[in-house]
């Protein structure tokens, strides 16, 4: 007998555990005792009204700053206090709510900047070019341009970012983001200023972004895309987590509807 979907996502991997956090500013509690697994493979959304604590959340699990107590695991390795670098290179990395390219570059040269993590190099290699700097990067560019196919931006690969639409900047910072090889993917608002078609865009690209592989955790007010894309959502309010569950569970759990739905059931 086959494993029921139940069955199969009960005994996934944990690959993210965010452990009782709680972060504090003062006497402000941005998050308060907040717990919830990231499993390997999914795609995980954390909702709340404004100002309810997740982007301090994302800043913690990123290590922007540590928990004032509670703890974050990636990968089964503690990582509570780890720096920003040190995290990334574990495979955990992130986009952010403002678009933060390098907009004299080009498209490709973005994407390019964003394979630090996996490559090497060094002044000997730069001035003498041994063979192996060479297949590096022929390398490079190969894997450059099936990034930029991969989020549609094979066409402006050598424009200047700072001239494509805010859409497609939003693209190009995951494409710059997978040249990093992630293995958690956190998305901080990536639908935020982007029209209909552009979100229906950026949905695909986390559709398939799972297909690849890639965990992917996402912060976001646009429900259509969290109920399209989300296999497993967590809530927050005031800095708690107040539900988590299936879309299907939290388009009619009542603490989510009165907190942040507005009290009637949200579009699929």
């Amino acid at each position: 007998m086959s494993a029921s979907p139940t069955m199969n996502a009960s005994v996934a991997k944990s690959l993210l555990s965010v452990k009782n956090v709680t972060m504090k500013f003062g006497g402000l509690v941005a998050n308060d005792d907040i717990s919830f697994e990231v499993a390997e493979g999914s795609i995980h959304a954390v909702i709340g009204p404004n100002g309810a604590g997740k982007t301090t959340l994302f800043n913690v699990i990123s290590g922007f700053f540590p928990p004032t107590s509670g703890a974050v695991e990636f990968d089964s390795q503690p990582i509570t206090g780890l720096p920003q670098h040190a995290i990334a290179q574990a495979g955990l990395v992130r986009t952010y709510q403002l678009v933060q390219l390098f907009k004299d570059l080009t498209v490709a040269e973005n994407v390019r900047v964003g394979f630090h993590r996996v490559t090497k190099g060094g002044i000997a290699a730069a001035l003498f070019r041994p063979g192996w700097a060479k297949a590096q990067e022929a390398d490079l560019t190969r894997r450059t341009a099936e990034l930029l196919n991969f989020v549609g931006l094979t066409a402006q690969a050598e424009m200047k970012a700072e001239v494509l639409p805010y859409g497609q900047q939003r693209l190009l910072e995951v494409a710059r983001a997978l040249a990093a090889e992630p293995k958690l993917l956190l998305l901080d608002e990536p639908a935020a200023g982007l029209n209909v078609q552009e979100t229906d865009q950026l949905a695909a690209t986390i559709e398939k972004l799972s297909a690849r592989g890639v965990t992917v955790l996402l912060v976001e007010h646009d429900m259509s895309l969290v109920m399209r894309v989300a296999r497993r959502i967590s809530v927050i309010d005031f800095g708690r987590k107040i539900a988590e569950g299936t879309p299907a569970e939290i388009k009619t759990n009542p603490d989510v509807l009165a907190a942040y739905l507005g009290g009637t059931e949200t579009d699929a």
